[in-house]
């Protein structure tokens, strides 16, 4: 329930916004509490997919990336975008997916990658140019986010999601995943 005066709640939870959102600024502070439904420990805006939103009074669109198109989250996320958004007063939200340009790994933040060491994923490096498919074996040694050696071993090209893969560190005997570079 919205107070109509100021926007916020009427039981004093505004989320950290005292006032009705105005603004594309507004719209990502409160998406950031939105976290990827596979890698909880970063929002979507860190992930880099929330690529951009236009407010009308108490309407708002919000522009998303997938970060690839067979996507399962991205159901979740829309709902989770929405649920978001009409929390802090909106009436109207449109979740509107966007493919051009392909969303890229490179989009996540420093921030963001260090979130996923801590969380005891390997970020991705940067992102290689587009070049033809290449048959074989074509993953790195990836360094184990837990000790930082790259005494380390693919254990299979898909972890539990298909943006990631599994590996093992020799030197500290953990598993780990790794968020490939797309």
């Amino acid at each position: 329930m919205t107070d109509g005066q100021t926007g916020g709640r009427s039981d004093g939870q505004t989320g950290g916004l005292a006032a009705m959102p105005t603004g594309p600024e507004d719209v990502l502070r409160i998406l950031e509490s939105v976290k990827d439904p596979e890698v909880p420990v970063i929002s979507i805006v860190e992930l880099g997919i929330v690529r951009g939103a236009e407010v009308s009074g108490d309407t708002v669109r919000v522009d998303i990336t997938p970060t690839y198109s067979g996507c399962p989250a991205m159901r979740t996320i829309e709902e989770e975008v929405v649920l978001a958004l009409k929390a802090h007063g909106f009436r109207e939200v449109t979740v509107r997916t966007v493919f051009q340009p392909a969303w890229t790994t490179d989009w996540i933040g420093e921030d963001a990658r260090q979130k996923l060491r801590e969380y005891g994923i390997a970020p991705p490096g940067p992102a290689e140019p587009i070049v033809p498919i290449q048959l074989g074996r074509t993953l790195p040694r990836q360094a184990c986010p837990f000790c930082g050696s790259a005494d380390t071993a693919t254990r299979s090209e898909f972890g539990s999601t298909a943006c990631k893969s599994l590996h093992f560190c020799n030197a500290c005997h953990q598993p780990f995943e790794h968020f490939k570079a797309i």
